[in-house]
């Protein structure tokens, strides 16, 4: 048998339920010693489910060895007691334990092969000398016992269970093998089985260390300034929110925060994925793991270790790992049907030709033996989840965050991608351009007004008239009682009367639009401004023109989505119709739906899907989260997005670079390929070895040498995706 196995939230387009673990604080996890591939998640499924009211309360992080136990209330000893039961081990999970039981079990499998094939060798010996029978039996059982040591516990419980699987197929092969005489042969299937263990147990561990490198990039210690001026060290951990710490030339950057003084270049590929390093002065904002430049920086930090981005991303990543994806759920079911299957065919193999056409018994047992072993699942079965989880580790790399395997598959299928405005096709750093005063304001009492309303506003129209007012000056005191109109403006109180800021569609909505009133804003919605009207309980005081520019790779983004097979391009917004064309226009946009509430987004959105099947929603704020839960595949902008676009998204760009759109969409491809790649291998080699048994060619150690050099080899095609991480 080869590598002895192997093997949130919901949108409306994901019925099945969710596999990874839950948010740091919900459920219990355990770390399990021998949990390796998708063959023990089915056992523990199996075994610890009943306790915990189903194997749906279950969830797994294979490479961390990791099982989460989601419901409510949990007999831990219960729990323990399960695992144990299986053969495997388990211990409650702690972040500070480094998984020595996990090095100890690849350690202990690497002696069993080692000693196993000894054995087997020194049988082989004793047998081609001619000593006694009993010599080369005592060796070559010796190897056999020790090549199954492992194994025994889980065949048995199968056995108990009634439920069929690969440790069971290998032992009956094996002890088959014994009762027809052949020692030698039941030996050295034992110590190949063995030795595919323990290269299993290796591949896994090669993988998780490949993506815990990636993914530890925190430095130990983070130097920080005391009130009197010194300096001290401390683990990142310790250093508490608002603290002030000093980044040298060439080092990490150990916790998220904002440059206080000093110039330098920082090379944030580590987090989202840029080549060129970016510029940092006064004000900007630093990511912890990324690398400083060659100028000292001095930064207040902004967030606690545990909540960095890069925190983030990694706890996000690891969520992920056992988030499957549709290729890795279809193996999952196929391999339940199919061990079940062979033993059935197998039985058949035996019994049917000496029943039926007169054959020799011991000749069809034999076939049956080699047939059970070349039919293991194992390559098929563990070549997917180290394939996805590659490619989620290659992704971070380059800078985009994928939430789980089930949507790394989905780029690959795209058909339409639906883009906000705002903040994604654009800069979303809108500008000030006009200020039209109106009944005998003048500019800065208009700006005043305006500022009031927006003083607390995060949005980029609030942002701008807060910028554009304090260059000229104008700060005046917050509006009280202010209410956000979604989609519309917001409405408060300045200096006890009542004052209101929103769109023009607005505006007609309060119906308070005159013929001249909508003839200004026209002309200047027709040159492209956002316009803005600010009004009292008494009348309109003036009209506020923004423009935003688009950003500088979108033209090309959009392209190499086209040439990535993507047929259509749609631009959702609230912004007007006239500015919404315009930069539609400019970009080869073949849809423009414009002047949309969050509502009318998520109606537009289900339009989509229902007339073009899978389409993704690329957005970056508040209002565009309903809209991206209904889609597909929800992207969001991860650099200037919200909290709340980012959690709702399956994907994460976290650069703002829609020019990793196109590489998402060819990534996706390229891992569906070697998936599909694996897949067709590792079935190809069982027929044309089943086809071998048939005939009497195929051997015991043959089948499963097959077998083991087919695991290994789709263990290793699904791990070159970690190399595909470059944009």
């Amino acid at each position: 048998m080869g590598v002895n196995c192997c093997s949130h939230h919901c949108h409306d387009h994901q019925p099945e339920q969710p596999s990874a673990p839950p948010p740091t604080g919900r459920g219990t996890s355990f770390r399990v010693t021998g949990l390796d591939c998708a063959e023990e998640v089915a056992i523990l499924k199996a075994e610890v489910g009943p306790l915990v009211g189903g194997g749906d309360n279950l969830a797994f992080d294979v490479l961390n060895g990791r099982m989460v136990v989601l419901a409510d209330t949990v007999d831990s000893g219960a729990v323990l007691a399960a695992v144990a039961r299986t053969g495997m081990k388990a211990v409650p999970w702690s972040s500070d334990d480094p998984g020595h039981d996990q090095d100890r079990r690849r350690k202990l499998q690497a002696v069993l092969a080692a000693a196993s094939g000894l054995a087997t060798g020194l049988g082989a010996l004793a047998d081609s000398l001619g000593s006694g029978p009993w010599v080369p039996h005592t060796a070559l059982g010796a190897a056999i016992l020790i090549g199954l040591w492992v194994v025994l516990p889980k065949a048995w419980l199968a056995v108990r269970r009634l439920r069929p699987d690969m440790n069971l197929l290998m032992c009956v092969a094996v002890l088959g093998a014994v009762a027809l005489g052949d020692w030698l042969e039941a030996a050295t299937v034992s110590f190949l089985f063995a030795l595919s263990l323990a290269l299993e147990s290796w591949s896994a561990g090669r993988a998780r260390r490949a993506i815990a490198a990636l993914m530890d990039l925190s430095p130990p210690t983070a130097r920080v300034r005391q009130p009197d001026g010194g300096e001290v060290e401390m683990a990142p951990e310790q250093v508490p929110v608002a603290a002030v710490f000093v980044i040298h030339p060439g080092e990490r950057i150990p916790l998220d925060g904002r440059v206080l003084s000093g110039e330098s270049a920082v090379d944030q590929a580590p987090i989202t994925g840029e080549s060129v390093p970016v510029a940092k002065m006064p004000g900007a904002e630093l990511f912890a793991g990324t690398i400083n430049g060659d100028g000292v920086l001095v930064a207040e930090s902004t967030r606690a270790a545990d909540d960095t981005t890069l925190a983030r991303v990694t706890r996000l990543v690891s969520e992920a790992q056992s988030r499957r994806s549709a290729t890795e759920r279809w193996v999952d079911r196929f391999a339940a049907t199919y061990t079940p299957v062979v033993m059935i065919l197998a039985l058949a193999v035996a019994a049917l030709p000496p029943l039926t056409l007169g054959g020799m018994w011991e000749e069809w047992v034999y076939r049956a033996l080699v047939l059970l072993v070349i039919a293991c699942p194992c390559a098929l079965v563990i070549s997917t989840p180290v394939t996805v989880v590659a490619a989620m580790a290659a992704a971070a790399r380059a800078g985009v965050l994928v939430k789980g395997g089930e949507h790394l598959e989905t780029p690959a299928r795209l058909k339409v991608v639906a883009f906000d405005k705002t903040g994604t096709v654009t800069e979303g750093k809108l500008a000030v351009e006009k200020v039209v005063p109106l009944n005998g304001h003048d500019e800065a009492a208009l700006l005043a007004r305006a500022a009031a309303l927006e003083a607390r506003g995060s949005h980029p129209i609030a942002r701008a008239i807060l910028a554009h007012a304090a260059a000229r000056g104008v700060a005046p005191a917050p509006a009280e009682a202010v209410r956000a109109l979604p989609g519309k403006g917001a409405v408060g109180t300045i200096d006890g009367r009542a004052y209101w800021l929103g769109s023009h569609r607005y505006l007609e909505e309060r119906g308070e639009e005159t013929p001249e009133l909508h003839a200004l804003a026209t002309e200047l919605e027709t040159e492209g401004h956002t316009v803005v009207v600010i009004g009292s309980d008494r009348h309109v005081c003036g009209l506020v023109a923004l423009s935003d520019r688009i950003r500088p790779e979108a033209k090309a983004a959009l392209a190499a989505l086209r040439r990535a097979g993507i047929e259509r391009l749609v631009m959702l917004t609230g912004d007007n119709r006239a500015t919404a064309e315009r930069i539609a226009a400019s970009l080869d946009i073949d849809e423009v739906r414009a002047e949309l509430l969050p509502e009318d987004k998520v109606a537009a959105v289900q339009d989509l899907v229902a007339r073009h099947g899978t389409v993704a929603m690329v957005g970056d704020g508040v209002n565009d989260a309903p809209a991206m839960v209904k889609a597909s595949l929800a992207i969001a902008m991860g650099a200037a997005g919200t909290d709340t676009a980012i959690e709702t998204a399956d994907l994460a760009l976290m650069s703002d670079d829609l020019g990793r759109l196109g590489w998402l969409v060819g990534h996706s491809r390229r891992m569906r390929r070697v998936l599909f790649q694996n897949i067709g291998f590792a079935l190809g080699v069982k027929a044309v070895f089943t086809g071998l048994a048939f005939v009497g060619v195929a051997t015991l150690w043959g089948a499963i040498a097959a077998d083991m050099g087919a695991s290994l080899l789709v263990v290793f095609n699904g791990l070159r995706m970690l190399r595909r991480g470059g944009y």
